[in-house]
């Protein structure tokens, strides 16, 4: 075992890897340097703990307070809070429960962060597009202190490094119908009087009325009449370690917020771009029906102007050298409100808004309406009565002037679900650039999500972001080369290359751990399972060190359905450092929402 020694005389604090600092806080560099410093590390799964209820969102959010040895666990399903008893992580119990339907009738948890002791819970009202609130408890005995109004849906939730303050995403996403769209935000919630908590609220008015400017500049605002302060939906925060800056993903518009805690104003808002999937390194397997006969097939291969949206879910953060790095899990998330409403498959604007396609049915020489009544989204029809793929740029798969060839076959690229909004051909204010056949005109076709994780910094010379590292196509290579009896399968059901057609394996949930002088990072594969390891001690040099399934990979559908196929779904993740693991080893705790079940692995030094 290759580990270094950072300070001999500390070495009896640091005896199976327990640091004499018992505090919850977060880390600072002298309490870092009392510990061992691995080469590399390992997961193994060392216990579980399972609701019994599939498919239902039971198991999302993790949290852990290290003083009473207690996780908190987002149950959805209940809309209540899972507290396990983690004293002997190897059989976790469910000893308790905390219910937020004090706060407002119907109200229901989403997300859970823990620090000194407190629990902070955001709670969204019945009525998702009310005033939400964040509910604080002591997870010693779980009694209610007080709680707050924040914004719309408030979801992901953490707090600054001094415990002081509390941040929220409100991500405020619309009515079904999309008729009720309130404005996303952000509360900073001051908590040094826990009896009074006080909120300032960070939102995005400022930036009303340059809409087009910002599209430009290639964040995604696209929502129906909206606002920039509407469409904004901030999914996730991470927070510098100086405490005085936070990072927000705004997922269905790529990109990023930048906020001044202090001032509790945005101070950036920057877009991420896209992913070349044409470029070597940047594969991927865009068909879940091209093998023989129609059935899925291992198939990752360069698609030339097939683009990525990274459109990140969970997001973190660390710093090297002074500089805050973000990684992000680039799940990808299409906006489909009133897909279950058939008026708008039938061209009723008012009730919804579906910006997911298949390139097949996008593309057909037919035109559009053969889908009106099925798929054919109702915004998508008041722009032109068809499209067509740029012969120029998809040749390579079979396009001619006025038919997309064999680019709409299954074994091509006609079964991969893009956005319609983005990548046709416009006039110079923005709106469609129709052609002779009043058609649109694609150039490019975005997929969603980038299947991947990557690492970003601030480039201040150029007020905008440094794409740092991205792990390419990794996670589907490796998962094909090593599993590939499990390859791109659904949570929900078995299939080999059911999800490839959609967002692959799905990196949703990321976090990372700082074990010595290294940085780990941990990101769940929502789809297809398991979690990925790497060391991004050098944030332009990603190690990568495991990947670890928990799932059955043998289990067909009736058994995933029946709860028999072990953990389905990772959905959050929480780090455990050595000094704060009830074992003294440290520890990663996984919610899987699908599964139901709350998996415990141990980090093994090495």
């Amino acid at each position: 075992m290759k580990i270094k020694l950072k300070a001999v005389v500390l070495s009896l604090c640091t005896l199976g890897l327990v640091a004499c600092n018992e505090s919850n806080d977060s880390k600072n560099d002298s309490e870092t340097s009392q510990e061992l410093t691995p080469n590399t590390i390992s997961l193994k799964k060392i216990g579980a703990f399972n609701t019994g209820i599939f498919g239902k969102s039971a198991a999302e959010i993790p949290a852990y307070d290290a003083k009473s040895k207690r996780a908190f666990i987002v149950n959805a399903e209940q809309g209540t809070l899972d507290v396990l008893d983690l004293s002997d992580p190897t059989h976790p119990k469910k000893i308790n429960e905390i219910k937020v339907d004090n706060i407002a009738l119907g109200a229901e948890g989403n997300s859970v962060a823990v620090q000194n002791g407190i629990v902070a819970i955001a709670i969204q009202a019945a009525k998702k597009t009310d005033t939400g609130y964040v509910g604080f408890y002591q997870a010693n005995d779980l009694k209610y202190i007080s709680h707050v109004d924040v914004g719309a849906l408030p979801d992901m939730l953490t707090f600054t490094p001094d415990g002081k303050t509390v941040l929220v995403a409100n991500e405020a996403e619309p009515s079904n119908d999309y008729q009720i769209d309130p404005e996303g935000s952000i509360s900073i919630i001051d908590i040094q009087d826990l009896n009074r908590p006080s909120v300032k609220t960070v939102d995005f008015k400022a930036f009303n009325g340059q809409e087009q400017q910002l599209r430009n500049q290639g964040i995604r605002i696209f929502g129906p009449n909206a606002t920039a302060a509407q469409d904004f939906e901030p999914e996730y925060i991470t927070v510098s370690k100086d405490g005085k800056t936070a990072w927000a993903a705004l997922q269905e518009n790529n990109a990023f917020a930048k906020i001044d805690i202090a001032e509790a104003k945005v101070t950036a808002i920057y877009p991420l771009g896209f992913k070349d999937h044409g470029a070597v390194g940047n594969r991927m397997d865009v068909s879940d029906a091209d093998g023989s006969n129609g059935a899925g097939a291992i198939n990752i291969q360069t698609w030339s102007n097939v683009r990525g949206l990274y459109m990140p879910d969970a997001i973190a953060s660390y710093e090297v050298n002074g500089k805050t790095y973000i990684i992000s899990a680039n799940e990808g998330d299409a906006r489909a409100w009133g897909e279950d409403d058939e008026d708008y498959f039938k061209g009723n604007a008012q009730k919804g808004f579906v910006e997911e396609w298949r390139v097949k049915h996008l593309v057909h020489k037919a035109g559009f309406d053969r889908r009106l009544g099925d798929d054919l989204p109702a915004h998508l029809r008041l722009l032109a009565k068809g499209a067509e793929l740029n012969p120029s740029n998809f040749a390579y798969c079979g396009a001619k002037e006025a038919d997309a060839g064999d680019c709409r076959e299954d074994f091509n690229l006609g079964r991969l679900n893009i956005t319609w909004t983005e990548g046709y051909q416009k006039n110079s204010d923005g709106t469609p650039k129709l052609n002779a056949r009043d058609n649109l005109v694609y150039d490019h076709l975005y997929s969603y999500g980038s299947r991947s994780v990557s690492i970003w910094t601030e480039n201040a010379k150029q007020n905008g972001l440094d794409l740092v590292w991205d792990s390419g196509d990794h996670f589907e290579q490796h998962i094909a080369k090593n599993h590939p009896e499990i390859f791109n399968f659904n949570h929900e059901e078995a299939g080999l290359d059911n999800r490839s057609d959609n967002k692959g394996p799905e990196p949703e949930g990321v976090t990372v751990g700082k074990i010595g002088e290294k940085t780990f990072a941990f990101i769940g594969l929502e789809r297809v399972g398991g979690v990925m390891v790497y060391d991004v001690s050098t944030p332009t040099k990603p190690i990568f060190v495991q990947y670890i399934n928990s799932r059955e990979f043998k289990a067909d559908t009736n058994a995933i359905e029946a709860g028999l196929a072990g953990d389905l779904g990772p959905e959050g993740l929480v780090f455990i450092t050595a000094k704060d693991s009830p074992n003294g080893q440290p520890l990663l705790v996984v919610g899987n929402e699908v599964s139901g079940s709350t998996a415990i692995y141990q980090v093994t030094l090495k």
